[in-house]
């Protein structure tokens, strides 16, 4: 059970939202938390919304004197949180905060709206009077960083405050506005997410697309354009969440591209700005990429099952290289010594022997193999299950037509969703 303190702030600002605003605004308390087990800064920083946002993870380490945003929090220690509290006046967020621009006040009721619903506020702010005001929405720009001249952030010690236990505090990708079933992450064509069933619900899948950020994996050619393996993993692997999102699961996109949602085009741009879940930077360093992503993924797991959420899997995407003749079809590693990712790997495999010899015919039948690894992801990682997927040859002209063209890639992501789906 997580307490709410309010810690009150002088808030001196020099940004031209908070310049609007009046003393109210600017005197606003501070919310703080106590920690429970198992917290760290990233995992805080999610329950409550703030993730997305370097800004707010900065000023949530000097308000409380951390160094670095992997620190795990002390269990029952009060920290202080880059949320404003102020008394709703019962008429409207522009009134009671003096800010005059409409979208604004918008953001500001979306995001007492969306923490409601997940189960971080226990009550509605225009009932208790307690309207919350997260730090990027008045502080930050455009990039996610602190504007200049932004608040002071020493403070006095916190005054306890109310109760609130999170019903939902680790519930998968983000949806925006008042609308739970619009995705960002999608794009516009494909951000609204209708729930075609609740099979997949208590479920949990960690999903990961190989490589990205300064690291674009094996490289082909294709009608003298260069494809990535970064950019065609990530968009079967956004394929594969919008299937599974669309069931009913609880489901994380770990790498993630601010400018790439679902796209239909066959040539996709290669670039170099993904990020991981929580905003973070993907480090230069293989063997720290690796780790940050497992780091991630393992501290989920362990909030999801100390919720009794046991049921998890990993699934990691890529598109292998080898010779230019050597024609693959898609294959599969799981966790050595793990029957759990061994079943879901054949189960998998079955699936795509079945699909292929629908589509193929018997004149030209799968190919595709199931194989122990002892790759990064699959060893360090603490899920149930844990499976790799190789899409197939980047080099390979046959091959290439499995990630080019768009109803291939969703052929395949709706393939292993439903391989997902009967496990």
């Amino acid at each position: 059970m997580r307490f709410i303190l309010i810690t009150i702030f002088l808030i001196i600002s020099g940004s031209a939202t908070a310049q609007q605003g009046n003393e109210a605004l600017r005197s606003a308390a501070f919310l703080s938390v106590r920690a429970t087990g198992g917290d760290q800064v990233h995992t805080i920083m999610e329950l409550y919304g703030l993730a997305d946002f370097a800004c707010n993870t900065a000023v949530f380490l000097k308000l409380n004197g951390i160094k670095s945003e992997h620190t795990h929090l002390t269990a029952g220690k009060t920290y202080k949180m880059p949320i404003q509290s102020m008394k709703y006046n019962g008429s409207s967020i522009r009134s009671t905060t003096g800010i005059d621009d409409w979208k604004t006040a918008v953001q500001i009721r979306d995001y007492n709206h969306a923490l409601l619903r997940k189960g971080v506020r226990d009550d509605d702010f225009t009932e208790s009077r307690d309207l919350w005001i997260p730090w990027h929405i008045i502080n930050c720009d455009k990039n996610g960083k602190t504007k200049k001249s932004t608040p002071d952030t020493k403070t006095p010690e916190a005054k306890p405050g109310k109760k609130v236990t999170p019903a939902t505090a680790y519930g998968g990708e983000p949806t925006t506005s008042d609308n739970n079933r619009v995705f960002p992450i999608f794009g516009d064509k494909y951000a609204k997410t209708p729930l075609i069933s609740s099979k997949l619900k208590g479920k949990i899948f960690y999903l990961v697309s190989g490589h990205g950020g300064p690291d674009p994996g094996a490289r082909g050619k294709r009608a003298g354009i260069t494809l990535c393996e970064d950019e065609y993993a990530y968009d079967v692997t956004l394929r594969l969440l919008r299937y599974l999102l669309s069931h009913g699961a609880t489901a994380y996109m770990i790498v993630r591209d601010p400018n790439d949602g679902i796209r239909d085009q066959n040539y996709l741009k290669c670039d170099n700005d993904e990020v991981v879940w929580g905003n973070k930077t993907v480090p230069q360093n293989q063997k720290a990429r690796l780790g940050q992503r497992t780091d991630i993924i393992n501290a989920l797991t362990e909030a999801h099952n100390k919720r009794g959420e046991e049921d998890q899997t990993v699934v990691e995407i890529h598109v292998d290289s080898r010779g230019k003749s050597t024609e693959t079809d898609v294959f599969f590693y799981y966790r050595p010594n793990d029957e759990a990712s061994l079943n879901l790997a054949l189960h998998m495999h079955q699936i795509f022997i079945e699909k292929y010899n629908q589509k193929r015919g018997p004149s030209r039948r799968y190919s595709g193999t199931v194989t122990s690894r002892d790759l990064y992801t699959l060893r360090e990682t603490n899920t149930h299950k844990a499976v790799y997927v190789e899409l197939g040859n980047i080099q390979n002209d046959w091959d290439q037509q499995r990630i080019v063209l768009k109803n291939n890639r969703q052929a395949v992501a709706n393939w292993i969703g439903q391989a997902l789906s009967k496990k």
